[in-house]
């Protein structure tokens, strides 16, 4: 495992979205969940910590989760959660070395949250995130033809952002329980979302929409995967978005993780068929 060296006195953050912050919130309902905990696989390089931009002194990073045979492999970007104003890359560990270690290459991703920088800032973090990795595809062996984005939650709606706003970024989409419209009647998005996005609705309408996916899902020319909770306010939007990608012909796939917690991603009986899910659809995409 490589680390590369921090240069940059961090500001204090928000961190009431942590992994145990979520356990203790999930076990009320879900006693018999566990966090999902996978160590590095043999053949898969970590690499910690690699600045891809730096703002007036501000550093950001990612990490780097490598498949280890020397070829150009498949890239999977991992945007974590935490409401837009709290979290950390750490929290994608667990999925880069589950994932990493069927053939791709992940890279999770810090960006500014809502305390640091309103909307758009971590759009334009995560993108410039990608055109690093796409610059440096060589030293990371990526297979620049096959650059996936995948985020959970908030994150999963910033992964559907950039498939829908910037098309030609990345090759398909996988937003696991992310909102795709922000002023909807499914949507219950409030003051946490009018903190990132720099006001309420009624203060900066055209803001709340440039940030919702579904606002540009017409331009949207890549498969996008699904993966949804019980809870239908993190699907906000879904529905119209399906409607569009199917007069489109826009390859899609939605899966269910039955009677779970929001964050199932994160914790034992779900997080085993939830990379089942997502290798299925890597695969089906890139591999086939």
């Amino acid at each position: 495992m490589l680390t590369c060296g921090l240069n940059f006195a961090q500001m204090q953050k928000d961190t009431t979205f942590t992994e145990r912050s979520e356990m203790l919130k999930v076990a009320k309902k879900f006693p018999s969940a566990n966090l999902a905990k996978v160590e590095s696989p043999k053949n898969v390089q970590e690499m910690l910590n690699i600045e891809y931009q730096n703002i007036h002194g501000r550093s950001l990073f990612l990490d780097a989760f490598l498949w280890g045979d020397n070829h150009k492999n498949p890239a999977v970007i991992l945007i974590h959660g935490g409401g837009w104003k709290s979290g950390s890359k750490e929290l994608m560990k667990s999925l880069g070395r589950k994932i990493s270690g069927s053939g791709f290459n992940c890279f999770a991703v810090e960006y500014r949250l809502s305390d640091e920088a309103k909307y758009p800032a971590a759009i334009d973090d995560v993108v410039t995130a990608i055109s690093f990795l796409r610059k440096n595809a060589k030293r990371f062996n990526i297979d620049q033809n096959q650059i996936a984005v995948l985020g959970t939650s908030s994150g999963g709606q910033i992964a559907a952002l950039i498939g829908s706003k910037y098309p030609d970024l990345a090759n398909l989409v996988i937003d696991i329980d992310g909102i795709l419209a922000f002023h909807h009647p499914q949507s219950k998005e409030g003051a946490t979302a009018a903190k990132w996005l720099g006001g309420t609705f009624e203060m900066s309408p055209e803001i709340w929409k440039d940030a919702s996916p579904l606002t540009h899902a017409e331009k949207v020319r890549i498969p996008y995967l699904f993966i949804n909770s019980q809870f239908e306010r993190f699907h906000a939007g879904q529905d119209e978005m399906l409607e569009i990608f199917k007069k489109n012909h826009i390859q899609y796939e939605v899966k269910t993780i039955e009677n779970s917690p929001h964050t199932f991603w994160m914790f034992d009986p779900w997080f085993d068929s939830t990379v089942n899910h997502i290798l299925n659809f890597l695969n089906h995409q890139f591999k086939n």
